[in-house]
């Protein structure tokens, strides 16, 4: 923790849930530079991550009511900021594949078929979200946002090559992130009458 700016008390936020408004504005205050610190290593963009460090804030203000231990806010606020950065990913997401999709896919998906896009959705956001930040940063900015590999570059403060070399290795984790099935329990499946029971 850096000294300079330290977590508020518990007694401070305790008089914040107790609804003393100028301790919850100091609250907000002193853990701003801690949530910002948060969105920056977790938010694949510094425009993602000041996004979700402000939608965290903002949570942080009118919710301060429903955090149970006064000890536990720095774990509450990461939380919060990871959840937030997982979601502009996933709009990311969907918005890229709602362009990418045809005139064809116009017709109205089945509730199993959007249920599964959208498992398959959270499944990539997660997979993106682990990535180290330096991949994650390359990988949402070239590939989700579509932005030219020159941008990319200069933004990051990389050479071209540097940038996709680096594109390249985050998009290698981010194929053996997604090869590995799910871990959920296997289902039985009945097998065709008559059929063979091997898949």
């Amino acid at each position: 923790m850096n000294p300079r700016f330290p977590w508020p008390d518990e007694r401070l936020i305790k008089a914040a849930q107790d609804g003393d408004v100028t301790s919850l504005t100091t609250v907000v205050m002193e853990s701003q530079p801690h949530v910002r610190k948060f969105a920056i290593s977790l938010c694949a963009s510094p425009q993602d991550a000041e996004d979700a460090a402000q939608e965290a804030l903002i949570i942080l203000y009118r919710k301060i009511g429903t955090l149970r231990a006064t000890g536990a806010l720095a774990s509450w606020m990461f939380r919060i900021v990871r959840n937030e950065c997982l979601r502009q990913v996933r709009l990311l997401v969907s918005r890229n594949d709602e362009t990418t999709a045809g005139p064809e896919a116009s017709a109205e998906p089945s509730a199993e078929d959007a249920v599964l896009h959208r498992l398959e959705v959270e499944r990539i956001a997660a997979a993106v979200s682990a990535l180290p930040r330096e991949q994650r940063q390359v990988l949402v900015m070239r590939d989700v946002q579509g932005l030219p590999g020159r941008t990319v570059a200069h933004a990051l403060g990389l050479s071209n090559a540097a940038m996709k070399s680096r594109l390249h290795r985050a998009r290698a984790a981010l194929r053996d992130a997604l090869a590995v099935p799910d871990q959920t329990p296997d289902r039985a499946i009945d097998p065709p009458a008559g059929g063979d029971p091997r898949p």
